[in-house]
């Protein structure tokens, strides 16, 4: 007895310092003594000294801890994978439910992370500084070529003129050194007698040197080839040009190409993943040194590299490590002062811009910077779609926990500590989101294209380039592991208000006793609430699309086919470029199959606008501010053409040539903000005295959101240049028909002019509405399943209290119940969760409802039809999914329910 009261003091004593592990081990080993004929104390005392306890030296036994842990950990895998396997539909359902949500996270993440997340590809990033801007309304800098962002308190811009910066290097005290860039947009490159387009970008000498890039094939861009204008006609191509254009030869190098008409030297190749320093999305093809502008982009009022007004090139810089930021800001501000005061004529209105010094790590990431908001808001979508998923996972493994509950009160009644209980069940959930992340990735992975694809024309590649790095991984990773967690949470909350001794004694549960199933409920509750969020702007958003497509335009879109040309300036300076633009006009017209040609400086919903004053002549200016008026230079088919009517005067026509009288055409918003109460025709405007005309009716310019701003047009053929035009050609079959022959004739007249972009009217309008169409497509895939994930969890929560209410349905048909009662009940309790989850549900989409505000177009995100169609969507998918639950509560059978147990 001594010996005992001893041992079972060392044995209390090390059961305190017990991990769950090893206490597993005890019990299994208590169990098998207990079998072996040992009484239960006994049985539990060798088993602590089998395990080498009994003499408390804890140390001993922790050097056994780790290699107990593997195996106990080993055990539960095992376990959990052959309790999973025991219910492959279960498992099937579970693991499908979360690759759809985590894969869509993941593809939606993927695009995210370049257009919000990712940096530079060159070493230090993060040192990386961008100068900007910024001036009140009335700045000194009248020409910017590059972004120019206008509000009512001021404008701010990139764009800085090629002197300032020379001045802005020379004297920087604050930064390591200052390059420069400036993207150059399409260029006309020859190679092997054919001609092509490629995207181009003026860099200056140190731009490699200071981005810290070397290379993966010849030589950058050097000093010495920015020397002086025309001094370097180099160019170094990025690697994807290289691979689609030259089969990756290193014979590349020392190749001869023509840019624009000019022989270029391609002297070296840019590493894979470099895509400049304009963003981190896509590479330009060419790099060319600033030298090269007065060559490929020759200009009427002489080089833009000694052009003090206008403002054109961006300016970066590393920041040198012991300068703080806003001291080197201030210096650098103090500097653009002295270099517009010296370099520029200014009035006394207006005010020297100061200097904003910004991160730079991720160039100008005009890309990201638009579709900000739609990542964040797709993002958004995606994670509640993950988390309702997991609201039905933590639904179904509630219902698996209960029906286990007699299983895991024998494993506590032999000795299991809660946390043995716990961890299994953690497990098991851990278990099915690894294997959902698997599958999610793979999905996202095969689908990685599919909203890159969406961003793309068939014209233009999309901006973004999925690529699957370790920060793809990590997110899926992390994805995992969170659902498993949140799904699980549930489940073993409920194991641990679990009673052992009314769970053995389950079997003769009494009629009387309910179970509410407060938890399980919640989350139904929860699952309806979101549903009700993804559904309601999954509906929002295929509104939008549908307002956007169905907008009146204000012309005729259909057979009409567009195209670009842009004549290299070198061949073609003014007034060549206008002569070419009307030979190719009527060799166009000529063809068989179209009707009529004409052409425009900028395409009608394009996503482009241009603005120029507008002060009419016959009276005073309106405010002292600037009158400015969207305009468009056309040839004389234009309106006919386009299907815009004239509504009153005329058209251009045929007279309307480069040396009779200047002609314009005004919409009828133009009238109506410079003469509402006055006939404009014949009245002039602007110092050229171009002649109104006549007044057209009104048409969507850039896009489609915003209404036809006020707008003229004047003949191309009376402008002082034409550079680069879109062409537009009306067909009488459809616009693929005459390509071939468009394509002839412009060979016919200069083998060396390509034809850019070639599309419709038609695709060039549903090119503008990328960003509603990806909102809908994904926001509608986002709605039909969680209205799917919805009805599965109200029939799973539904089919289960049914299931565990058997006795009580079978009194109360026994005491004269109905089955219409019956059905009423359940059904009374359908409709409580479904309307408690809409309520709340709609609340939160009211109060969130600005988020998405900016997204929508012709509708309210507040509108009470789309929320009411929503709200009767959710209830009628709640009916549907009691309804077999209902119906299997009226035909129990009293007397086998009475049984039931």
């Amino acid at each position: 007895m001594t010996f005992w009261r001893r041992s079972s003091k060392v044995t209390d004593k090390f059961d305190q310092e017990l991990s769950d592990e090893l206490r597993f081990h005890i019990e299994r080993q208590t169990a098998a003594n207990i079998a072996a004929g040992l009484p239960p104390e006994e049985a539990r005392r060798q088993a602590v000294l089998q395990l080498g306890a009994l003499d408390g030296v804890k140390e001993d036994c922790h050097e056994q801890r780790r290699g107990f842990w593997l195996e106990s950990l080993y055990t539960d895998v095992r376990y959990a994978l052959r309790i999973l396997r025991k219910s492959p539909g279960f498992t099937t359902i579970a693991i499908l439910t979360l690759a759809l949500g985590i894969g869509a996270n993941t593809a939606i993440f993927t695009l995210a992370k370049q257009a919000l997340l990712d940096q530079l590809a060159v070493p230090h990033p993060g040192e990386l500084r961008l100068l900007y801007w910024s001036a009140g309304p009335n700045p000194p800098i009248h020409e910017v070529w590059g972004d120019y962002d206008q509000s009512a308190g001021g404008v701010t811009s990139s764009s800085f003129s090629y002197p300032a910066y020379l001045q802005l290097r020379r004297d920087n005290q604050v930064l390591q050194d200052l390059f420069a860039f400036k993207d150059l947009g399409r260029l006309n490159v020859t190679i092997d007698g054919e001609a092509e387009v490629v995207r181009g970008q003026f860099v200056s000498g140190n731009f490699y040197q200071q981005l810290q890039v070397v290379p993966s094939l010849g030589r950058p861009i050097e000093p010495a080839d920015d020397a002086t204008p025309g001094s370097g006609p180099v160019a170094v191509i990025s690697d994807a040009f290289w691979a689609r254009r030259f089969g990756r030869s290193p014979s590349v190098i020392g190749r001869k190409i023509q840019l624009s008409l000019t022989p270029v030297t391609i002297v070296g190749v840019n590493p894979p993943r470099f895509t400049g320093a304009g963003n981190v999305q896509m590479s330009p093809d060419v790099f060319v040194p600033f030298s090269m502008q007065p060559i490929l982009l020759p200009r009427r009022k002489g080089s833009l590299l000694n052009n003090p007004d206008h403002w054109w090139v961006q300016i970066m810089g590393r920041l040198k490590p012991d300068v703080p930021r806003e001291k080197a800001r201030a210096s650098l501000d103090v500097l653009l002062t002295q270099v517009v005061k010296s370099t520029m004529t200014m009035t006394k209105e207006e005010v020297p811009p100061r200097l904003v010094l910004s991160d730079g790590s991720r160039g100008l990431n005009f890309p990201g910077k638009h579709l900000a908001s739609p990542m964040y808001v797709l993002l958004s979508l995606a994670a509640l779609l993950l988390l309702l998923s997991c609201a039905n996972l933590a639904n179904l493994l509630l219902a698996r926990t209960a029906a286990r509950r007699r299983e895991m009160s024998v494993r506590l009644a032999l000795g299991a500590g809660m946390s043995r209980i716990l961890r299994q069940i953690v497990t098991e959930s851990l278990l099915l989101s690894f294997f959902g992340g698997v599958a999610g990735l793979l999905l996202a992975f095969l689908g990685r294209n599919a909203i890159p694809r969406l961003l793309s024309t068939s014209w233009e590649p999309s901006p973004f380039v999925t690529r699957f790095d370790g920060g793809v991984f990590a997110f899926a990773a992390a994805a995992s592991l969170l659902t498993g967690l949140l799904f699980g949470l549930a489940p073993a909350c409920q194991a641990t208000r679990m009673d052992v001794s009314s769970s053995l004694k389950d079997s003769a549960a009494t009629v009387t006793k309910r179970r509410k199933g407060l938890t399980g409920k919640s989350i139904v509750v929860f699952q309806v609430c979101l549903s009700v969020l993804l559904v309601t702007s999954s509906a929002l958003f295929i509104r939008t699309l549908m307002n956007l497509s169905s907008s009146k335009l204000g012309f005729q879109p259909n057979h009409i086919l567009l195209f670009d040309v842009d004549p290299p300036r070198s061949r073609y300076p003014a007034p060549k470029d206008i002569a070419l633009n009307h030979r190719l006009e009527e060799g166009f017209a000529s063809l068989p199959g179209v009707d009529s040609v004409t052409l425009s400086g900028t395409a009608l919903v394009a996503g482009d606008t241009s603005l120029t004053d507008f002060v009419p002549n016959e009276q005073p200016r309106k405010t002292a501010e600037a009158q400015t008026a969207s305009f468009n230079n056309v040839g004389e088919n234009f309106f006919a053409t386009i299907g815009i009517p004239i509504m009153s005067g005329r058209g251009f026509n045929s007279g309307d040539t480069p040396t009779s009288p200047k002609v314009a055409v005004i919409n009828q918003s133009l009238a109506r903000e410079y003469f509402p109460h006055s006939n404009p025709i014949g009245t002039t405007f602007n110092k050229e005295h171009f002649q109104i005309v006549g007044i057209c009716g009104d048409a969507k310019y850039n896009n489609l959101r915003t209404d036809p701003p006020p707008t003229f047009y004047i003949p191309y053929r009376q402008g002082e240049d034409a550079g680069h035009v879109t062409f537009e050609v009306r067909t009488k079959a459809e616009p693929a028909s005459v390509v071939s022959a468009i394509r002839n004739v412009v060979q016919s007249v200069d083998k060396d002019l390509p034809l850019i972009d070639v599309r419709t009217q038609t695709e060039q309008i549903a090119e503008t509405m990328q960003t509603e169409r990806i909102f809908a497509i994904l926001s509608g895939a986002f709605g039909v399943l969680a209205l799917v994930l919805a009805s599965i969890g109200v029939y799973g929560v539904m089919a289960y209290a049914v299931s565990r209410r058997i006795n009580e349905i079978g009194i109360r048909m026994a005491l004269g119940a109905q089955p219409g009662a019956i059905a009423r009940m359940v059904f009374g309790e359908t409709l409580t969760l479904m309307v408690a989850g809409i309520f709340f549900g709609l609340a939160l989409g009211w109060a969130a409802g600005r988020l998405i505000d900016s997204l929508l177009f012709g509708i309210s995100p507040h509108d009470p039809v789309t929320l009411a169609t929503v709200a009767g969507a959710l209830l009628l998918v709640g009916v549907l999914a009691g309804y077999l639950p209902a119906r299997r509560a009226t035909r129990v059978d009293p007397m086998i329910a009475l049984r039931h147990e």
